[in-house]
C-alpha cells in the first residue's frame, strides 16, 4: 500500500483525487491539505511514500519551493509536481527541485492512476513542453526563451535600464525584443501584454 499526501488548494480537486486513489486497491490517502508550508510537517508526523503536490498552494505557498525542502529532508519521497497553468519555466523548476514527476491536471493523455503508478515504479515522467495558448495572436510555444525572460521581466514592473541588467544585454537589445513581442501578439502596448500573460498565467512571476 503506498500512503499518500495529497496538497492542493482547490477543495473540489482535492476531493477528486481522494476518490480516485481511494478506487484503487494499491494507494491510502493519509493526508489532503491545501497549504504546501504544512507538507513537510504531515511527513514527519506520517510515514509518506508519494506526495502529489501542486505549484500554487494556498496562502500563496509554492509546491515547488516545498518540494525542494521535503526531497532534502525526505529523499524517499517520491513528489509528482501538479499544476494546470501553462507557465514555461515550472517543468524546469520541478526537475530543479528534485521532483520525480510532473502532471498538467487539465492537459495529456495521462491519468492521476497511471502517473502515480509509474512514478512508483520508478520511472521519471515529464511532459515535453508546457500546453500551448494564444497570447494576443501568437502561440505561446512561438516564443523564444529570451523574449519570455523580457516578458517575465515586464511582468515583475522592471524598467528597460533594469530589464537589460538584470538580462545582461543592452538597452536596445530590450526595446528589440519588446518591439519583436508586441509585432507577434498584435499588441499596441507592453501594458495590454503584461495584462494578457499574467491574466492567462504563462507567466508568474513570483514561482
Amino acid at each position: 500500500m503506498v500512503n499518500v499526501l495529497i496538497v492542493e488548494d482547490s477543495r473540489v480537486s482535492r476531493e477528486s483525487f481522494e476518490r480516485t486513489l481511494s478506487a484503487s486497491r494499491d494507494y491510502l490517502v493519509i493526508a489532503s491539505i491545501e497549504n504546501a508550508a504544512n507538507a513537510e510537517i504531515a511527513c514527519m508526523r506520517n510515514k509518506i511514500d508519494l506526495i502529489l503536490m501542486d505549484v500554487c498552494t494556498a496562502d500563496d505557498e509554492s509546491g515547488l519551493v516545498a518540494a525542494a525542502r521535503i526531497k532534502k529532508n525526505y529523499p524517499h519521497v517520491k513528489i509528482i509536481i501538479m499544476t494546470s497553468m501553462p507557465e514555461h519555466s515550472f517543468i524546469q523548476k520541478a526537475k530543479d527541485s528534485g521532483c520525480d514527476s510532473f502532471w498538467y491536471k487539465e492537459q495529456g493523455d495521462i491519468s492521476l492512476i497511471d502517473i502515480c503508478d509509474r512514478t512508483m515504479k520508478e520511472e521519471y515522467v515529464w511532459p515535453d513542453s508546457s500546453p500551448t495558448i494564444m497570447i494576443g495572436l501568437a502561440r505561446s510555444n512561438e516564443f523564444t526563451e529570451r523574449e519570455l525572460d523580457v516578458i517575465r521581466a515586464l511582468a515583475a514592473g522592471n524598467r528597460y535600464e533594469e530589464m537589460a541588467e538584470t538580462l545582461n544585454m543592452s538597452k536596445n537589445t530590450v526595446k528589440y525584443h519588446v518591439k519583436n513581442i508586441l509585432q507577434k501578439t498584435g499588441f499596441r502596448s507592453t501594458i495590454q501584454l503584461v495584462a494578457e500573460v499574467v491574466e492567462k498565467r504563462l507567466i508568474l512571476p513570483k514561482y
